[in-house]
């Protein structure tokens, strides 16, 4: 597997590959700090600085590292995973844990990197928010994301919505009751509307028995 090097005295890049289960057993490890031998020389402190990953079979294609010093500090993203989410009365209660962030910035010396950052959010309450300053830093690491801004987790409470054929049964109803009003109106004035010609009639035979 091809990869690049960046750092050094000089700042130049070098190019190298790696056997892809010489690099597996590497990751696996966990360490932040790997020791990269090239061409039979030194070993050098590097760090992973990015990743290329095949977009159907997510496999590594290439491998970014950084050389570093073990005695400088330097800045990194450490992954952040929650554990004791079922513990959580919140989750009992019927709410969901949202994983809000899922990475952190840090700063640290290489050695004191950690693989990833976890959170016990066990104790989250329903509709409760966990902020960064709620998370106690790994020795020897700075946070450097805002501590009250960044949220790491929320429990949500979901909302019951009416079903759908009560929605429409109340709809049905709300027709016929509004057509049975229209339909008194109609007949409210149906009399009215007759009577007329009845009341013309009348005034005809009466003005006629004037005349005789």
């Amino acid at each position: 597997m091809p990869g690049v090097v960046y750092g050094g005295g000089n700042g130049e890049c070098t190019a190298f590959k790696v056997g892809w289960r010489d690099l597996r057993t590497a990751l696996v490890a966990g360490s932040a700090v790997l020791d990269l031998e090239i061409d039979g020389g030194g070993a050098l402190p590097v760090i992973v600085k990015d990743q290329q990953r095949h977009p159907v079979r997510d496999q590594i294609v290439h491998l970014d590292l950084l050389q570093v010093r073990l005695d400088e500090k330097i800045q990194s993203t450490v992954a952040v995973d929650l554990e004791g989410g079922e513990e959580a009365p919140g989750a009992k209660e019927g709410g969901v844990i949202e994983h809000v962030t899922r990475e952190l910035n840090i700063e640290a010396l290489p050695t004191d990197i950690p693989d990833r950052i976890v959170v016990d959010v066990s104790g989250l309450e329903a509709a409760a928010t966990m902020h960064l300053s709620a998370v106690p830093a790994p020795p020897g690491v700075i946070f450097l994301d805002d501590p009250e801004e960044t949220i790491i987790a929320t429990v949500t409470i979901p909302t019951e919505e009416p079903e759908p054929e009560v929605e429409e049964e109340t709809e049905l109803v709300g027709e016929e009751a509004e057509a049975a009003a229209e339909g008194e109106e109609v007949e409210g004035e149906a009399p009215a509307a007759e009577a007329a010609p009845e009341e013309e009639a009348g005034g005809e035979a009466e003005g006629g028995g004037a005349e005789s």
